[in-house]
């Protein structure tokens, strides 16, 4: 008699009830999970889509996700999507006006051709990476944009777990 085994990670995480039947893991806060997803801005641009990648992991709670894609996925099965939006508080926050900066052209190499809508990285004086889209170019200087790209925006997603742990 042949018998047809299959890896325990393929199959979906189970939890014993009381009556001894099985049903699905529902998401929980230290749960690791894996989702895959597609955020778009109101105007439909998307911004961001893992299902032409692979899916993204992550444990939820641990501050590895902005908040309100952490939270949305708490409670949710594996297999079950959800379409959510969040505001610019529960993302990357406002757009901060103090992040925006004239910075002069001698802080950049002498061959540098800014243009507006690049983004440039640098080393901050603390030693620490950063990113800035330029916003303006003047003569002698230019207006960099430190904050992420997507702050001030709402955020429209569409998710689905594909695993839980």
């Amino acid at each position: 008699m042949s018998r047809e085994y299959r890896s325990a990670k393929t199959l979906p995480p189970l939890t014993k009830t009381r009556k001894g039947q099985r049903e699905k893991m529902t998401v929980e806060t230290g749960n690791k999970v894996t989702v895959h997803y597609k955020g778009t801005l109101n105007d439909g641009t998307v911004f961001d889509s893992s299902y032409e990648r692979t899916p993204l992991s992550f444990t939820v709670g641990s501050g590895e996700m902005i908040a309100g894609f952490d939270s949305a996925v708490v409670g949710m099965t594996v297999g079950e999507t959800k379409s959510f939006t969040l505001q610019p508080a529960e993302g990357y926050g406002e757009v901060n006006p103090e992040a925006i900066q004239k910075i002069p052209l001698n802080q950049f190499p002498p061959d540098f051709s800014p243009e507006t809508g690049t983004m440039v990285e640098g080393i901050n004086t603390s030693g620490q990476k950063v990113r800035a889209t330029i916003t303006e170019v003047f003569e002698e200087d230019v207006v960099l944009d430190f904050n992420h790209p997507l702050a001030g925006q709402e955020m429209n997603f569409d998710i689905e777990i594909v695993e839980c742990e």
